[in-house]
């Protein structure tokens, strides 16, 4: 069974850091791309970055210069380094995308649970 694990969140004050990572496990050939998305209270799941497989990224205007995707192509693992923190950036995060089986079939991964990020003021 393929899945995604989301791991790293936790209570930081603003301005702090903190490295969210995001593990693939299962029937996975290749990871062709992956995002990181947040969910507010209240809000939309809203595109934080992504990454592809052949490096090219983009990011929300609102963590430009902020955060960093990367990702670990032989652990199947993708990491989200968020720096300099605010308290808007206060979401449950959540990682997804598509990856090639070993049938050379593209799939989407399903969710996963999240991991909770908490910016205080």
């Amino acid at each position: 069974q393929v899945q995604l694990v989301e791991s790293g969140g936790g209570l930081v004050q603003a301005g702090g850091s903190l490295r969210l990572s995001c593990a693939a496990s299962g029937s996975i050939f290749s990871i062709n791309r992956m995002g990181w998305y947040r969910q507010a209270p209240g809000k939309q799941r809203e595109l934080v970055a992504a990454a592809t497989s052949g490096g090219i990224t983009n990011y929300a205007d609102s963590v430009k210069g902020r955060f960093t995707i990367s990702g670990d192509n032989v652990k199947n693992t993708v990491y989200l380094q968020m720096n300099s923190l605010k308290p808007e950036d206060t979401a449950v995060y959540y990682c997804n995308g598509d990856y090639l089986d070993y049938s050379g079939i593209y799939r989407s991964f399903s969710w996963g649970q999240g991991t909770q990020v908490t910016v205080s003021s």
